[in-house]
């Protein structure tokens, strides 16, 4: 099964990048992975948050596969610890889909049809942090659910 990570627009902070990349190589290892970079919606400052929700989520869509398994992140999703999270994906790594797709939503989350088509909703913390930065914290997160799952040192290191 081949993983996927899709945001919406580039990451604009060179530390971000740089730990982004850190994250992304090491992961490469461990599955199939890519990570696909949504174009930014043209003109979103005249639309409103519910307009930009459902161009956001159209975008996403119009790439789904009907025997994708997509999960969103999103604060209203479920909660792991690390191992948890591992024994989770776990699961889902042994499922039937063929693309297992990560995605994190716009500043306004997702719209209705997105969270109908969504397999499961996931949350990192029931803190909110910045959509740039929760690419970094997924991968870490990612990577250090891999290395849970072979018994690599990495996780209590």
């Amino acid at each position: 099964m081949k993983v996927e990570f899709w945001v919406t627009g580039k990451t604009n902070e060179a530390y971000l990048e740089e730990g982004i990349g850190i994250y992304l190589k090491r992961v490469v290892r461990y599955l199939p992975f890519g990570m696909e970079i949504l174009p930014d919606i043209k003109q979103a400052k005249n639309l409103s948050p519910a307009q930009l929700k459902e161009k956001e989520s159209q975008q996403v869509l119009s790439r789904l596969k009907p025997e994708d398994c997509l999960i969103l992140l999103d604060e209203k999703g479920k909660q792991f610890g690390s191992e948890q999270f591992a024994g989770w994906l776990d699961g889902q790594l042994q499922g039937t889909a063929r693309r297992l797709i990560f995605v994190v939503g716009g500043a306004y989350g997702f719209s209705p049809a997105l969270y109908d088509r969504a397999n499961s909703m996931l949350s990192l913390s029931g803190m909110t942090f910045s959509h740039q930065m929760v690419r970094l914290f997924f991968l870490e997160q990612l990577y250090r659910a891999m290395t849970i799952l072979k018994n690599e040192p990495y996780h209590n290191a």
